[in-house]
């Protein structure tokens, strides 16, 4: 029983010192030394717990140097943050000193500025009106844009200087001179091409630029002088090359005071030429039958006046003529004395209506023109309007440009109608009167020359 307890009781002091070796033994690589006896495996485990032991003060003395640091940072921590508060203190007050200080210095400067202080808002009305002044002035064109200087004082929020109000006062003072001056000078125009070239430029105050004849737009938004598409009406177009050529003295020449706005007006109404066209096919018409008309009527006017003439001269001579109706007409009577008075009056009569309506030829058809081209206005005046409405069903009466082509229509034609009846009335009127005269001379003579016969065929019996 004793053999068999002993070896028990080895094998539990065994474990027992296996267990507590196993952190010395962790420590140990896997091919470290190894117990030959317990006394030596005794021996590993002193010097275990030894190192151990030692490890474990180091730790300890780690640790507590380690606490005594940190300590001593929360203490300067702590002493920097009371520093911060008692300056933070300070400077808080100070703001609240200066905030007083402040209120009591600005008012001091109110006071003492006084009348200085109106001269600034003056000053920066006067620069911002000035801005807007120069940037649509065609002086720029000559002298350069000066917006960054009156800008500068017109957002400036502090008093201007001396040389701020001298600057300004020059530039006023520039601006009213070269309004009154006409000067020559060369400037980049943009051509109608698309291109800039340089040309010798004519501006007449600010009101016109010229060159080679021709009127000039200026683009304020560009800063760009700009060749116009087309040029106002020969009336006013024809004043600028006599401008042109005057050196010295006074020439008359087409202004334009709104600075660009009536030009535009002017370059954007429509041509004689445009203005029929947009008459349509019923203006074509109207004018067609008033040139027609208007032809026959000088015609027939023309071939009345020579006819009237050889009347009046037939009228001086007792010899017939037959080159005119009042000849024909003698000579009829001439044919017929022998005859009885009441057929030598069927005679004259006869001949004196065949005279008439020679003379009468065509005329109707002009008064038939004068009498139909006010209806084809009116005509006109019709389908334009039909026009006008299907753009307002389509687009709504929003742009008046989309009723344009209908309403021109409408108007034009009626203004064409009327322009074409109203010469044709007058014509007409003209050739009914000179065609009576010699209607009443023919009837005149062939009474007188019947009146004759019956004197001498009463005086026969």
């Amino acid at each position: 029983m004793r053999r068999l307890e002993s070896p028990t009781l080895f094998s539990v002091v065994l474990a027992i010192t296996l267990l507590a070796s196993t952190p010395a033994s962790a420590s140990e690589p896997a091919d470290g030394p190894v117990a030959a006896s317990l006394d030596e495996l005794l021996l590993m485990v002193q010097d275990g717990f030894q190192v151990e032991s030692a490890e474990n003060r180091e730790r300890e003395r780690a640790f507590k140097a380690s606490l005594d640091q940190q300590e001593a940072l929360l203490a300067e921590a702590l002493a920097e943050r009371e520093r911060r508060a008692a300056a933070s203190q300070r400077l808080e007050t100070a703001y609240t000193e200066n905030e007083a200080g402040i209120g009591s210095m600005q008012g001091r400067l109110t006071e003492q500025l006084g009348q200085m202080g109106e001269l600034f808002g003056v000053v920066r009305q006067v620069a911002n009106d000035l801005s807007g002044q120069t940037w649509e002035s065609l002086t720029n064109a000559q002298l350069g844009s000066r917006k960054d200087l009156l800008d500068r004082l017109g957002r400036s929020k502090e008093l201007p200087t001396t040389e701020d109000l001298e600057r300004l006062w020059y530039e006023m003072h520039r601006e009213m001179t070269e309004q009154g001056k006409v000067v020559r000078f060369d400037a980049e125009v943009l051509m109608e091409s698309g291109e800039k070239e340089t040309r010798e430029i004519i501006r007449a105050g600010v009101f016109s630029a010229l060159t080679d004849g021709r009127y000039l737009a200026w683009e304020s938004r560009d800063q760009q002088l700009r060749e116009l598409t087309r040029q106002p009406p020969t009336v006013h177009l024809k004043t600028v090359a006599p401008f042109e050529s005057t050196t010295s003295g006074f020439a008359p020449l087409a202004l334009d005071p709104s600075q660009g706005a009536l030009l535009a007006a002017l370059i954007e109404t429509p041509s004689q030429t445009e203005r029929i066209q947009q008459g349509g096919a019923v203006g074509y018409v109207i004018i067609g039958l008033g040139l027609f008309a208007l032809a026959l009527g000088l015609v027939r006017w023309i071939g009345i006046s020579i006819t009237t003439r050889k009347v009046a001269s037939q009228r001086k001579r007792e010899t017939p003529d037959p080159g005119n109706p009042l000849g024909r007409v003698l000579a009829v009577y001439e044919r017929n004395q022998d005859s009885d008075p009441e057929t030598l009056e069927l005679r004259l009569d006869e001949a004196v209506l065949r005279e008439t309506s020679r003379l009468e030829r065509f005329i109707w058809l002009v008064k038939v023109v004068s009498v139909v081209a006010p209806l084809l206005g009116l005509l006109g005046t019709v389908t334009g309007m039909i026009q006008t409405f299907q753009a307002i069903t389509l687009f709504g009466a929003g742009d008046p440009k989309m009723m344009a082509g209908g309403i021109s229509e409408a108007l034009v034609t009626t203004m064409l109608g009327l322009i074409t009846a109203i010469p044709l009335v007058l014509l007409h009127a003209t050739l009914a009167n000179s065609t009576k005269r010699i209607t009443d001379t023919l009837d005149e003579q062939s009474a007188g020359l019947i009146a004759m016969r019956a004197e001498t065929a009463a005086g026969g019996r």
